[in-house]
C-alpha cells in the first residue's frame, strides 16, 4: 500500500505532515507549445478550440492543486485531533466524526469524507486509511470525557488475550471490568464489538482453551 500522506516526527511533539509526491498526479501545460501552435493558426475558430483547450488544462492543473491542499489539511487537522493516538496508542484513540474535522478547517462535511476515501497515511505507528481515525463515542460511566468505539474494542481484544486459561471472560464480567474503568457499556455492544473482532464467545474459548496441551 502506497500512502497518500506521509508524517514524520519533529522535537518536542510536533510533526511534519506532506503529501507523497510519489501518489501526486503530474499535468503541466505546456504554455510555451500553445503560443507556437497559436500563431501558426490564422482561423478564429481553430484558435477560440486552442483558447478552449488552454483554459480546460489551466482549471485542470487548479482543480488538482485544491484537491492536494485539501488532503493536506485534513490530515493535518487529524492528526491534531487524535494527537494522544500517535503518542500513546490505539486505547487513546478519541472520539471524532467528520462533522468535527469540517468545522475545524471551515469545510463541508461531504468534502471531507470525500478526500479521506482510499486515503492512506504513513505514520510512526504504521500505514492507515484516514477514516481509521474516525470513531463513534462511547459514553463514560464516570461522567468524563467519552471513549472511542475503537479504543474499547482494542480494549476488549486485550483483555481477552490476557485471560487466564481457567478463567475466560464472558461478555457479562468484560462490561464489569469495563465499567469499573469508567466505559459505560451494554454487553450487546461487547458482543457486537467480540464478534467484529472474530473473537469465540466465552463457551467456545473455554472449549479451545480445555483441548490445549
Amino acid at each position: 500500500m502506497v500512502p497518500d500522506i506521509l508524517m514524520r516526527p519533529q522535537p518536542h511533539g510536533a510533526w511534519i505532515i506532506e503529501l507523497n509526491s510519489e501518489t501526486l498526479p503530474r499535468v503541466l501545460v505546456n504554455h510555451r507549445y500553445y503560443a507556437t501552435v497559436s500563431r501558426s493558426t490564422g482561423s478564429k475558430v481553430d484558435k477560440e478550440y486552442l483558447a478552449e483547450r488552454l483554459q480546460s488544462a489551466n482549471w485542470l492543473v487548479k482543480s488538482l492543486h485544491q484537491r492536494a491542499v485539501t488532503i493536506l489539511r485534513v490530515a493535518t487537522e487529524i492528526v491534531h485531533q487524535q494527537s494522544a493516538f500517535f503518542q500513546h496508542g490505539v486505547q487513546f484513540l478519541r472520539p471524532l466524526i467528520l462533522r468535527d474535522i469540517a468545522a475545524a478547517i471551515n469545510m463541508h462535511e461531504s468534502t471531507v469524507s470525500r478526500v479521506t476515501t482510499n486515503k492512506f497515511m504513513m505514520t510512526p505507528r504504521g500505514v492507515y486509511e484516514l477514516k481509521y481515525f474516525f470513531s463513534s463515542s462511547i459514553q463514560a460511566s464516570s461522567g468524563g470525557d467519552a471513549h472511542s468505539a475503537e479504543a474499547v474494542r482494542f480494549r476488549i481484544k486485550a483483555l481477552i488475550d490476557a485471560e487466564p486459561k481457567n478463567e475466560v471472560l464472558s461478555d457479562e464480567r468484560i462490561v464489569e471490568v469495563l465499567q469499573k474503568d469508567g466505559v459505560e457499556i451494554a454487553r450487546r455492544t461487547v458482543a457486537k464489538y467480540r464478534e467484529s473482532l472474530r473473537i469465540p464467545s466465552s463457551v467456545q474459548r473455554r472449549r479451545e482453551k480445555s483441548t490445549e496441551p
